[in-house]
């Protein structure tokens, strides 16, 4: 077995030397850092982890907590994931998900076990108890979501209002003037102060409002079924429509199954916009959809990078919102015919008033 002394006679170091770099207990140049590492690659030696922690008092293990018993898996989750995972990896860590619930009982006995040095908290809830749990064991902590008090909390995320903005505009220059947002289903439990869906829901009001457009919410939950079952709402009930902005990713799939299934063309009859989706989950769908494309792998780095600068001493990453980005497919196009304005839009409200 090759140990310690083996590399330090390698590297033409001390064993102190050694131990100094392997437990993170004191500085060591950048060269001698270099020649260490490349002796251990040359004769293949494992670093003791729990020895290293032992000594640091610290395990350089970090945890993405995700309710994954609330929340389905998608393709946009992943994204999260494995961006975090790079973020830990460049900075000497590793990530663990730990697919604990929302209400902080499962969280509250993995922290006493003092396997993590921080946590990356995920689907947050605007008033998250795993906020309280995660204070009171003292672990450092981040987020990617917000909770309707801010203070004193690192985080990241979506920039839902910006997002919704510019995919109604994208909408309204194209003529669109009867849209329905079909949104996530708030009187589920589970998710009725669930950030996202909440913070999307007021934006697309307030947007549409100053478009001068009706304001119609189809509360819809996260499965390709209710997707179709959504579609079917729109057709009976809002036969007006010619646009459809679509929150969760499994429900825009059965919208467009459900549209398609009831004889409607699109984008010829009906348009079709995802607010957050991945390339991969558009291209499921004949014709791919369009979308705003969720900035998973921008938000798992910066969420992940947030903790580490707390854990590193360093200075802490300001709060950051990042919206998603419009992803051209061929579900959107202007409607088949003209449609009389529901309002002067928000442009000539604007006219209006200078």
């Amino acid at each position: 077995m090759v140990t310690m002394r083996d590399v330090a006679q390698r590297a033409g170091v001390s064993i102190a030397t050694v131990s100094f770099l392997l437990n993170d207990t004191k500085p060591v140049t950048a060269a001698t850092r270099a020649r260490i590492e490349q002796a251990m690659l040359e004769l293949g030696y494992r670093r003791n982890v729990v020895a290293r922690a032992l000594a640091s008092k610290r395990t350089h293990i970090v945890a993405m907590a995700y309710p994954a018993l609330e929340h389905r898996f998608g393709m946009s989750t992943a994204e999260f994931f494995t961006s975090a995972a790079e973020a830990a990896r460049k900075q000497d860590y590793h990530l663990v998900l730990w697919p604990v619930g929302n209400d902080g009982v499962e969280l509250r006995e993995l922290l006493g076990q003092g396997l993590v040095d921080g946590v990356v908290l995920m689907e947050v809830q605007l008033d998250d108890p795993r906020i309280d749990v995660l204070r009171q064991s003292g672990t450092p902590f981040s987020l990617i979501g917000r909770t309707t008090e801010l203070d004193g909390l690192s985080h990241v995320d979506i920039d839902f209002d910006t997002t919704v903005e510019d995919a109604v505009e994208h909408l309204y220059e194209l003529g669109h003037r009867e849209l329905v947002l079909i949104s996530g289903d708030l009187d589920d439990p589970r998710f009725h102060a669930y950030g996202p869906w909440v913070r999307t829901e007021e934006a697309y009001r307030r947007v549409a409002a100053s478009y001068g457009l009706p304001v119609v919410v189809v509360p819809c939950s996260d499965t390709t079924q209710a997707g179709k079952a959504a579609a079917e709402h729109v057709l009976a009930d809002h036969p007006g429509t010619t646009a459809v902005l679509v929150l969760n990713e499994y429900a825009a799939l059965g919208v467009v199954s459900g549209l398609k299934r009831a004889g409607h063309d699109i984008p010829g009859d009906f348009s079709v916009l995802s607010l957050l989706m991945v390339p991969e989950t558009a291209a499921m769908t004949d014709p791919e959809l369009t979308m705003m494309r969720t900035p998973g792998p921008e938000l798992g780095q910066l969420g992940t990078e947030a903790l580490l600068r707390q854990l590193e001493g360093d200075a802490p990453l300001p709060p950051q919102l990042v919206p998603a980005k419009l992803f051209a497919g061929a579900t959107v196009a202007g409607p088949r015919a003209p449609r009389p304005k529901a309002g002067a839009g928000r442009r000539g409200a604007r006219k209006a008033r200078s």
